[in-house]
């Protein structure tokens, strides 16, 4: 597609979720790429504009930037849909349930993908029990946040209410999930268009300082590390890489998203979330495993739009 092709184009970036500083990052930057390849694109936040501007001003498609709540959930999906204005990334069903974690998981769980093993909390719950299902150290989060907002990772049961009351500040749904010692990877998944099929492209292996890869270490801190190719076995790589494809699949997506993935020492590996609208900056996964394959990080941007559609599967 040419960039005349496209038509008039929103980047949809910033909203009201606690993810919007990255958002608005993210969108700035794809705002950037898309203009610098001639596109028509305009940035644009729900949060303080009414989607139905969208409609009134003529806008074609949606390059969605947004991360979390309202943009990641299906939500804003569901309303571009009645507006038929085509967009990025999965559709309702499929960022609903990638949003959700706990529902993310039973859909794995069913379809044979690894994940680690979990128990829902609450107040109440037996702290002393969780433990002995889990073991320690353990991971407590929200259900619907991302970028490790309101998450703790807990090596005393002790500490088991604290990590709870301050996931339940961001989500009446908390997990407790296993810790998974070893190698932190992430899989970015490409529709290739119309008539192609999902790829996953060369894994990220992930170096944060003290293996803390936290809200700071991955977006404002130049500590991290990042390894692509990532130096595992390529046997194992080439396993993840197709088990990241059926994991996005499995969960209802189409367009792209990154599953984030834990490889232990002695080979196996766990697949902890699914993103369906991954961060876009300067520090993000998504692109550097696409200049890894030669695609620049301005035509990684235009081959996402260039997939924009609708459930209904009218397209652009």
């Amino acid at each position: 597609m040419s960039a005349r092709d496209f038509g008039k184009v929103a980047v949809l970036m910033g909203g009201p979720s606690a993810e919007r500083e990255i958002s608005l990052i993210s969108g700035k930057a794809v705002l950037g790429a898309l203009q610098e390849k001639r596109v028509d694109a305009h940035a644009f936040d729900p949060a303080e504009r009414e989607l139905f501007d969208l409609k009134r001003e003529g806008f074609k498609s949606v390059f969605i930037a947004l991360h979390g709540r309202f943009g990641e959930d299906g939500t804003v999906q569901g309303a571009l849909e009645t507006l038929r204005v085509p967009y990025t990334g999965s559709g309702v069903m499929g960022s609903a349930i990638s949003m959700d974690k706990w529902r993310t998981k039973l859909v794995w769980l069913a379809a044979g993908i690894p994940t680690p093993k979990f128990v829902m909390l609450k107040a109440s719950s037996d702290w002393d029990r969780v433990v002995a299902v889990l073991g320690l150290p353990l991971i407590v989060k929200p259900v619907h946040e991302g970028s490790t907002i309101g998450l703790t990772k807990v090596s005393r049961a002790a500490d088991l209410p604290a990590a709870y009351q301050l996931a339940a500040k961001y989500d009446a749904l908390v997990i407790a999930e296993e810790f998974i010692a070893g190698q932190e990877l992430t899989a970015a998944i490409l529709h290739d268009g119309p008539t192609a099929t999902d790829r996953a492209l060369p894994l990220v292996r992930i170096e944060a300082p003290q293996g803390n890869y936290d809200y700071q270490n991955k977006y404002f801190t130049d500590d991290t590390r990042y390894y692509c190719p990532s130096g595992i076995r390529a046997e194992v790589e080439d396993e993840i890489r197709e088990v990241a494809v059926r994991s996005f699949r499995v969960l209802g997506c189409r367009g792209w998203g990154r599953a984030d993935v834990m490889l232990r020492p002695d080979g196996t590996y766990s697949f902890l979330e699914m993103n369906t609208s991954p961060g876009m900056t300067g520090h993000s996964l998504v692109p550097m495993a696409a200049k890894a394959t030669g695609l620049s990080y301005a035509d990684l941007c235009v081959e996402i739009l260039a997939g924009a559609s609708l459930d209904s599967g009218a397209r652009q």
